[in-house]
């Protein structure tokens, strides 16, 4: 499999990798490949977020814990999925743990050049949003789920 995101023949199915070209080649040029061991966790909750993993290969289940220490699992994430993102922008703590359900292929980016990277491609920054504003309607939707018992109808287009 290759090494680069410009190569890559899934890029086109996948949310953050389908970048314009100037873009992928930029990113591909900030981020580094790594290879991880299934049982690997990536980050832990409340550890610094020092950049973000964008998944290639492989599934991650990200869990949350309560103080008594029950552990939750939130959801397993799939290939061309940006785990940190948030938590990476806002300047925190990631907010879940991040752990390898299999053997994993991801570009991670740090910090630093993720934000040069936003700042330098509108596109990118844009993606970014969306994605973020993606995440926040999910969790909306799971609260709304959890608080009344229900999930919310899907939005209709107004009419006018």
């Amino acid at each position: 499999m290759s090494q680069s995101c410009l190569d890559c023949t899934q890029r086109s199915d996948r949310v953050f990798c389908d970048l314009a070209p100037n873009a992928l080649e930029a990113f591909d040029g900030i981020k580094s490949t790594q290879t991880i061991s299934r049982g690997t966790v990536l980050f832990r909750e409340g550890q610094a977020a020092r950049g973000v993993f964008l998944l290639c290969e492989g599934r991650v289940r990200l869990t949350v814990c309560s103080e008594n220490g029950r552990r939750m699992t939130l959801r397993t994430v799939t290939p061309g999925e940006v785990l940190g993102l948030s938590a990476c922008l806002a300047g925190s703590g990631f907010e879940v743990t991040a752990e390898a359900m299999d053997n994993l292929r991801v570009a991670a980016v740090s910090r630093k050049d993720l934000l040069r990277f936003l700042r330098e491609h509108r596109e990118a920054c844009l993606h970014v949003v969306n994605l973020l504003s993606e995440d926040l309607h999910l969790a909306y939707d799971r609260v709304r789920s959890v608080g009344l018992g229900r999930v919310r109808r899907p939005r209709t287009a107004a009419v006018h």
